[in-house]
């Protein structure tokens, strides 16, 4: 495709970012990056009520936390800005926009409250017409009118259908109709005089040069009257009268096949942050959500995701969220990672627990180096790196035994096992894992005629305080002779 693809992404600073607008931002940005167009990164900040700074910067640290960056959108600027619509909203495009839609025609005041609204939106739904607006201030004489503003109402200013079927070719779902009937002349300013969703969209798009609108299936219904709100823009010479192309993306599906919404726990951008899923893997699995890469291949980067990335390989099928895979693909991105960088990632976790305070000092960072390959190939989670690591890192009074795994392992018959195993290691010439495991077999398994797992599950109890940890000889080597040996005696 030519260089002059331009789409965007244009989100609502309202609570925190979720994984389903995470997945349209990717799917723009891939089609962006693919086509060697333009990036455009907008804030839709027109509702004051609902809006905040702190959902704004949520928003850019998001972006920039996953790497999709922008071509144009705030910190960055661009030819079109500026790119938050408050700004453009204080700098009078969309009254300006508004005004010239109303004097051309395109556009009229309508008076009618919203009890009069409801009135008669009962009656057609008693009548069986189509909902929505009758229209019944469109063609107001003057005396009406002005017998409308001397008893004080306000008017909203709606825009004017034509009387028309409104059809495209959908990218994703291919030619879609809509009857007229389908499509009620819709509001564009409050009668505040603030602009509505309805208003600073479209015409945020079509000042921008947008050529292709990818977004979520639930704004399908509001395409024919983008479509007629470009073609008014067209005639008044705001713009050159191209319409961009529009794609509606599949619905990503939760639990019970209901639509993926902010109330639902793994919705949240944060939860998946907080929890330790890397920003690749985040990316990776929402990618499968609604598009394949084909030849079943669900592993690859964001980058390799943008040189394959194709709207014909978009489905216009519900895609269902499955939290086990979306985990076990993030374990396999761990695997990938250099001990280097998964130290990097995890420190962050054993910070908040508590493990880790201020600067990693050499000490922890040698524990570390040596540790981390040994949870590396079990972790699916950052999260999961103080329970795994976490023995290692603590030592005197601050290790604990988890008590569940201390009554099941650490009986009488398990501390029997536990002297045993501390009087075979206590005058061990060499502290490594291979002299460990060589004197525990010959006492636990060869002398007590145990099986392994009744002759290691309590050393490893009193040793790591859990009954699942990383290889017991490494981490009895890692911990060295002194700190293995006072928490064998201890267990007794």
């Amino acid at each position: 495709m030519a260089d002059d693809v331009r789409v965007r992404f244009c989100p609502s600073p309202t609570g925190n970012p979720h994984v389903g607008m995470v997945r349209t931002a990717l799917f723009n940005w891939a089609f962006a990056r693919h086509t060697g167009g333009t990036f455009v990164f907008r804030i839709e900040d027109t509702d004051s009520a609902r809006d905040s700074e702190e959902s704004y910067d949520a928003l850019l640290e998001a972006l920039g936390w996953l790497g999709l960056n922008w071509d144009e959108g705030p910190l960055v600027g661009g030819p079109y800005g500026p790119y938050r619509q408050s700004e453009r909203m204080r700098d009078g495009v969309y009254s300006d926009v508004a005004q010239r839609l109303e004097a051309a025609g395109f556009a009229y005041r309508c008076y009618c409250s919203p009890q009069e609204l409801e009135e008669r939106r009962e009656m057609a739904k008693a009548e069986r017409r189509a909902p929505g607006y009758d229209g019944h201030c469109r063609e107001l004489t003057a005396e009406r009118i002005e017998a409308y503003e001397e008893e004080g109402r306000s008017a909203v200013l709606r825009f004017r259908m034509p009387d028309q079927e409104w059809t495209w070719d959908d990218l994703v779902r291919g030619p879609i109709t809509f009857a007229p009937d389908q499509v009620p002349d819709f509001v564009l300013l409050r009668a505040n005089g603030e602009p509505l969703y309805t208003l600073v969209n479209p015409v945020d798009d079509a000042l921008m040069r947008i050529t292709h609108v990818l977004r979520g299936e639930d704004l399908l219904s509001s395409t024919p009257r983008q479509l007629a709100l470009y073609s008014a823009l067209g005639a008044i010479g705001v713009t050159d009268g191209s319409i961009p192309a529009f794609g509606h993306l599949p619905y990503v599906m939760g639990e019970g096949n209901k639509k993926l919404s902010k109330r639902d726990p793994e919705s949240s951008l944060q939860w998946y942050r907080d929890e330790g899923y890397l920003p690749e893997a985040l990316l990776n699995y929402l990618s499968l959500l609604g598009w394949s890469m084909g030849e079943d291949r669900e592993f690859y980067g964001k980058d390799e995701l943008a040189a394959a990335f194709t709207l014909d390989r978009v489905s216009p099928n519900p895609a269902r969220f499955d939290l086990k895979k979306c985990t076990a693909i993030n374990g396999d991105w761990i695997r990938t990672l250099s001990v280097d960088d998964l130290i990097d990632r995890i420190v962050p976790f054993l910070q908040r627990a508590g493990l880790v305070t201020g600067t990693v000092e050499a000490s922890t960072s040698d524990v570390l180096r040596r540790a981390v390959p040994l949870v590396q190939e079990r972790m699916e989670t950052l999260s999961q790196a103080p329970s795994m690591l976490g023995f290692l890192l603590v030592s005197g009074s601050d290790f604990t035994v988890d008590e569940a795994d201390a009554a099941s392992q650490l009986d009488e018959k398990g501390r029997a096992v536990v002297a045993a195993a501390l009087s075979a290691v206590t005058d061990l010439e060499a502290w490594d894992a291979e002299s460990i495991e060589g004197a525990l077999r010959a006492a636990l398994i060869d002398g007590l005629g145990l099986k392994p797992k009744l002759a290691f599950g309590p050393v490893r109890v009193a040793v790591t305080g859990r009954r699942v940890s990383p290889p017991l000889f490494e981490s009895m080597e890692i911990l060295g002779r002194d700190v293995s040996l006072e928490r064998l005696a201890a267990a007794q």
